[in-house]
């Protein structure tokens, strides 16, 4: 059974005392530890959807922006190909809609896909205003085409599209006097009025949150949104920055919030095979300007698969590497980049290009090596466009949402669209609730605990649940496979359940709670699959049923 039981907290309440510094930065170097803090917005997470609702926020109260490692510990920084939008008189809303719809495989919701592709040219406007500098030609947004597109639509910034939006972004957000942003420290569990024993409806009241010397801090909030990501540490080989361990998803069940399709796991068809740089990801704009995927012969192996070659959908692609590298018995097969031309290849993508010659790869004069990896969760918690999930004052955006844009399959580049129309969103539904005052909340309770005496159980199921979901649950999927999986994740959570509740938390004890749990529902949601669709692929059931239907897990029912 999947555990989702309370947090470890004192049910007193608490008086707070009013003053500058319960709004400061938590640093290390404190002498005076502070217990409770309050603040109007809590947001969890400092991508590009926490960083945009931030900024619209901020001007109506005062912002905590909690972030577990550095400013850069993001999917966004990290993001290389760019942010979908029509911006070209030869490309039309109706048509990116299209392409969304063909690659989410049936199961997107229209109404989220119109909703957010229609705000595509006045976001990509915004960010052009505030600073970020996509790259250009002739005076005009230089456009790219990655796979599943039918036209030129991804505005970028050479191969580093997340750091310039980032960096734009940030300045906004790091100059405004409420905003305060709390680095290095780590979410453990949300406050609900229900876990309370309050009596009125379920609302979320704020988070516990581990400081940067292990103290436990409640901060309690009007609004909490998560913005935490996704959940691709679960896997191996991941794309992702170590902080991707699904912790607001982890987070939101625990209190009660519902899951959808969280089976659909988007494999990124060409990561870096290389031991010093597992995650460094090959954008696929590198196939969209005319790179080839060839086998350790040269021969080029992806029409075999589908007409569309190296510009099929990402899950096709994935499929057919993973394939290909079974059917040979090789651990990669290799990207070659040498047809888009060496000039090409330093003006446009010189970002990996410099970091692959610090690890002694040319891409200008030989293939390079690569696996697939877990690239992006295309489910999540629950929510609609404006991020509102089952609980009241609690909202989810960007990749940590399931709202049905993406389907059973991602459509390249829309990942950065919608984090930033769902941040936008969200700000506004926010400042249309009632502003009510904030609800105290109880400290955190330390009684029974004891100090640890060793740790190699914390890294030993971590190693386990990786390798137990990458050889199990990874690109092609079966019944037994499945099983296995489960029956070992289990045995995993009972562990670290035990563990938890007799030591103090630390941050990799947390995101091993977390991944675990990811790690079930994630299984427990594919199971639920009796079919192949998208990004979802069982030996056992090949065919795709007729009729699409999300899979929603709830608490209430595990």
């Amino acid at each position: 059974m999947i555990s989702h039981s309370s947090a470890r907290w004192v049910y007193i309440a608490v008086c707070f005392v009013c003053n500058p510094e319960q709004y400061g930065v938590e640093s290390p170097d404190m002498k005076v530890q502070t217990k409770q803090l309050k603040t109007d917005f809590l947001i969890i997470g400092s991508g590009a959807a926490g960083l945009l609702a931030a900024s619209r926020l901020a001007p109506h109260g005062q912002v905590m922006l909690v972030n577990k490692g550095e400013f850069r510990d993001s999917s966004t920084w990290n993001a290389q190909g760019g942010i979908a939008g029509v911006s070209s008189d030869k490309d039309s809303f109706e048509s990116h809609v299209q392409d969304t719809l063909n690659a989410g495989a049936g199961l997107c919701h229209e109404d989220v896909v119109r909703a957010i592709v229609s705000r595509g040219t006045e976001i990509i406007e915004e960010l052009v205003e505030i600073g970020t500098r996509f790259d250009r030609q002739d005076g005009e947004l230089h456009l790219t085409k990655e796979g599943g597109h039918s036209s030129r639509r991804i505005a970028h910034a050479k191969d580093a599209t997340g750091r310039a939006i980032s960096e734009a972004l940030l300045s906004l957000v790091a100059p405004h006097r409420n905003v305060r942003r709390l680095e290095q420290h780590t979410a453990i569990d949300l406050i609900t009025s229900r876990r309370l024993g309050q009596n009125y409806d379920q609302r979320c009241l704020g988070a516990y949150v581990l400081n940067p010397v292990g103290k436990v801090m409640a901060i309690a909030a009007r609004f909490t949104i998560l913005a935490t990501g996704g959940v691709g540490k679960v896997y191996l080989y991941t794309s992702n920055p170590h902080a991707a361990s699904g912790d607001g998803i982890a987070m939101a069940w625990r209190a009660g919030c519902s899951m959808m399709n969280l089976e659909f796991i988007q494999f990124h068809p060409t990561c870096l095979f290389h031991r010093q740089g597992s995650n460094m990801l090959l954008s696929e704009a590198l196939r969209g300007e005319g790179a080839h995927l060839v086998d350790q012969k040269g021969r080029r192996f992806m029409f075999d698969y589908d007409k569309r070659g190296e510009l099929a959908p990402r899950d096709i692609v994935a499929r057919a590497i993973d394939h290909e590298m079974k059917k040979q018995g090789v651990d990669c097969m290799y990207l070659d980049a040498r047809p888009i031309g060496d000039v090409e290849i330093a003006d446009h993508f010189r970002n990996i290009h410099g970091r692959l010659l610090e690890l002694g790869l040319d891409m200008t004069q030989e293939p390079v090596p690569v696996v697939p990896a877990a690239h992006y969760l295309c489910g999540g918690i629950r929510a609609d466009v404006h991020g509102r999930t089952d609980i009241e004052g609690l909202y989810a955006i960007g990749e940590t949402a399931g709202t049905g844009l993406h389907g059973a399959n991602r459509l390249a580049s829309n990942s950065l669209l919608e984090c930033l129309v769902m941040a936008d969103c969200c700000a506004s539904d926010v400042l249309k609730q009632p502003q009510t005052p904030v609800s105290p909340v109880p400290v955190w309770d330390e009684s029974g605990v004891v100090p640890e005496t060793e740790r190699i159980q914390i890294k030993q199921n971590w190693d386990e649940i990786r390798a137990t979901m990458s050889h199990y649950v990874g690109i092609v999927r079966s019944d037994e496979r499945l099983r296995r999986a489960r029956r070992r994740l289990r045995l995993i959570q009972e562990e670290i359940d035990s563990y938890y509740w007799k030591h103090p938390v630390s941050r990799d004890l947390l995101e091993l709670r977390n991944l675990a749990l990811i790690a079930e529902l994630i299984v427990q949601s594919a199971q639920q699959r009796h079919e192949s669709r998208g990004l979802h692929y069982s030996t056992d059931y090949p065919e795709t049923d007729e009729l699409a239907k999300d899979t929603v897990l709830k608490p209430d029912d595990t």
